[in-house]
């Protein structure tokens, strides 16, 4: 008599839904845009009085919470960074400037 052999069930992974980024808070979104801002303006050496302001404010928010200096440094950064732009200074992106933007209208 054959022996039956007996197979254990394909088992199929179930597929998982692919994580979704946390959505970041307004008061994020805009730390994050002024870090982005003040890399791009060392990279670029621009204003460096802007660049020190970026520093100072992005440490105090971190200290106290409060968010307005953050805005109004980004405001000023994407003035200058628009101001390149027209220029044509190589490293200042369309993306850059409308993530910035994106921030401030949060």
């Amino acid at each position: 008599m054959a022996k039956a052999t007996t197979k254990a069930p394909r088992q199929v992974a179930a597929k998982k839904a692919a994580p979704r980024k946390s959505a970041l808070s307004p008061n994020e979104q805009i730390f994050k845009a002024c870090e982005l801002a003040l890399a791009k303006l060392s990279e670029l050496d621009l204003d460096h009085q802007l660049q020190s302001e970026i520093n100072w404010c992005l440490a105090s928010f971190q200290n106290d919470g409060n968010p307005i200096g953050l805005y109004q440094m980004a405001d000023r950064a994407v003035f200058i960074f628009k101001a390149e732009q027209a220029k044509k200074t190589k490293g200042v992106t369309t993306k850059l400037i409308s993530d910035i933007e994106k921030a401030l209208s949060n």
